[in-house]
C-alpha cells in the first residue's frame, strides 16, 4: 500500500478567453513539468459538486475529502477552529463582517470594507462595542479576527438554519433580512434581524464613527452575517478512509476544516512568490512522508488570487511559475500523487467562482498512463478517468494506492468508510 499526496491549486480551472485565442490559462501556459506528469499518469476532469455548480472552497474541499453535505458544519465553524477557538454544538456560529453601507430607497447597500492597515484599530473597537448582546434570551458574542471581521457565537438554544444577510454581490443586492430555512429557526432569524438593527444603532452613535465622519473617512455602520453552522460529529479521516496525515496551507478556514476531520495542520504562509511557496510545500510533503504520514494534502491559493485579478495573462503567468518547482520534486516514485483544483476561478467574466471542469491528474507507482500529453482542461477531459465529481476523488486515490475497501465487506462500523480499514477492534 502506498501513501497519497494531493497538491491542490485553489481556483485552478479557467474559462476560454479571446486574449488567449479561445483557450484557458492552463491550456496556453508553458508547463513542461506538469506535461511530463500528465504523460505518465491517468487524467480526467473534476466537478467538486457537479457540472455548472460553482462551489465555495470549503464546500468543494469537504466534498473532495469524502464528506457528505448533511455532515457539513458550516464555514463559520471552520473559521473558529482554524483560529484556535473552542467550539461546541451548544452554540451556533456565523461569520460577521463590519462594513460601510449607504441607504438607498430599496435598502442598505455595502460600499466597501475596512482597510486592514488604516482602519484596523477602529474596526476592532467597533466590533467589541457590539459584543455580548442578548436578544430573546439568545446571547450574541463576537470574537474579532481581523479587519472588522469576527466569529459570531450564539448561545441559548439557537438554530443554525438561517439565511445570510450578506448577499456576496454588493453591486447587485442590498443587505438582506435573515430568514429561517425551517420553521424551527424562526426565533433565531428574528433575533438575528433584531441584533443587526441594534448593532446598527450602536455603530451609528459610536464616537469612533462620529470622528471618522468628521474626518471624511468611511463610516462602518452595519455588520453582515454569513456561513451559519453548528459543529457536528463526523468520522475522522482515519475512520473514513484508513489514512492519517497532514494538511499544509495558509488558509485559516481550511485548517479548521482539516482539524474537523482529524488531520494535523501545518501553517505555510503564502508570499508574492508562488514558485517559492510551492517549493516550501514540496519540502514539507517530503518531511511528512518521511515521518510516516499516509496522506498529505498541500493547498496553495495563488491560482485563485490570479483568477480574481480578472486578467488571463496574470493567471497564465502564475501557472507557469508554479510549474517550475515541480521538476523532479514530486514523490511519484513512492506515493500516489494527485494534482488538481477545487473549482474554477475564471479570469473573466466578473464571477467569483464557476462550475467549469477542473484538470485532475494522478501519477505514481502502478498508475496507468493514458493518451493525454498536455496539462489543461480540454486535454485532461479526454483522459481515462473521464468526468469525476468531488466524492469520487478519495475512492480513485485509495484504489490507486492499493487501499480500497472491498465493497461487500463490513469490517468497520464507521459511516461512509471507503478505504482499507485502519481502525479495527480485535476480538480478544
Amino acid at each position: 500500500m502506498l501513501p497519497i499526496v494531493v497538491v491542490l491549486f485553489d481556483g485552478l480551472a479557467d474559462r476560454a478567453h479571446a486574449v488567449l485565442k479561445g483557450r484557458t490559462a492552463n491550456e496556453v501556459a508553458r508547463t513542461p513539468n506538469l506535461d511530463r506528469l500528465v504523460a505518465t499518469g491517468s487524467c480526467g476532469v473534476l466537478y467538486a459538486v457537479g457540472p455548472g455548480r460553482a462551489p465555495s472552497s470549503e464546500v468543494a474541499h469537504w466534498s473532495m475529502l469524502g464528506y457528505r453535505p448533511d455532515e457539513f458544519p458550516g464555514r463559520a465553524v471552520f473559521e473558529a477552529l482554524g483560529r484556535g477557538q473552542e467550539v461546541s454544538d451548544e452554540h451556533v456560529f456565523a461569520y460577521a463582517a463590519l462594513r460601510p453601507a449607504e441607504w438607498r430607497e430599496d435598502g442598505w447597500w455595502l460600499s466597501g470594507r475596512p482597510d486592514p492597515h488604516r482602519d484596523a484599530e477602529d474596526a476592532e473597537a467597533l466590533v467589541k462595542a457590539c459584543d455580548d448582546l442578548e436578544v430573546d434570551k439568545l446571547i450574541f458574542s463576537l470574537t474579532h479576527v481581523w479587519r472588522g471581521e469576527a466569529v459570531l457565537r450564539i448561545g441559548g438554544g439557537a438554530d443554525d438554519r438561517v439565511s445570510d444577510s450578506d448577499a456576496f454581490y454588493r453591486d447587485r443586492h442590498p443587505v438582506l433580512r435573515p430568514l429561517p430555512l425551517v420553521a424551527e429557526a424562526e426565533r433565531t432569524a428574528r433575533a438575528a434581524e433584531e441584533w443587526t438593527r441594534w448593532t446598527m444603532e450602536i455603530l451609528a452613535e459610536h464616537e469612533i464613527n462620529q470622528r471618522r465622519a468628521e474626518a471624511g473617512l468611511p463610516v462602518f455602520n452595519v455588520i453582515t452575517l454569513k456561513w451559519w453552522g453548528r459543529p457536528k460529529q463526523v468520522p475522522t479521516f482515519l475512520e473514513r478512509h484508513g489514512l492519517q496525515g497532514t494538511f499544509i496551507g495558509d488558509s485559516s478556514f481550511l485548517q479548521g476544516l482539516a482539524r474537523t476531520v482529524g488531520l494535523e495542520t501545518h501553517s505555510a504562509p503564502e508570499s508574492a512568490s508562488p514558485e517559492s511557496d510551492l517549493a516550501r510545500r514540496l519540502d514539507l510533503i517530503d518531511d511528512r512522508l518521511a515521518a510516516g504520514d499516509t496522506f498529505v494534502f498541500a493547498h496553495q491559493k495563488a491560482t485563485d488570487a490570479a483568477g480574481h485579478t480578472k486578467d488571463p495573462l496574470v493567471k497564465r503567468a502564475v501557472i507557469e511559475a508554479l510549474d517550475v518547482p515541480l521538476r523532479a520534486r514530486l514523490p511519484v516514485d513512492r506515493a500516489i500523487v494527485c494534482i488538481t483544483g477545487d473549482h474554477a476561478t475564471p479570469a473573466s467574466p466578473d464571477v467569483i467562482h464557476s462550475g467549469d471542469p477542473v484538470p485532475f491528474v494522478v501519477a505514481g507507482p502502478g498508475v496507468r498512463a493514458d493518451n493525454v500529453r498536455r496539462f489543461g482542461e480540454l486535454d485532461c477531459a479526454s483522459g481515462i478517468l473521464g468526468q469525476l465529481r468531488g466524492p469520487d476523488m478519495m475512492p480513485v486515490l485509495l484504489n490507486a494506492a492499493d487501499r480500497p475497501l472491498f465493497l461487500g465487506s463490513r469490517p468497520t462500523p464507521f459511516d461512509g468508510a471507503d478505504g482499507y480499514p485502519a481502525v479495527l477492534e480485535p476480538l480478544t
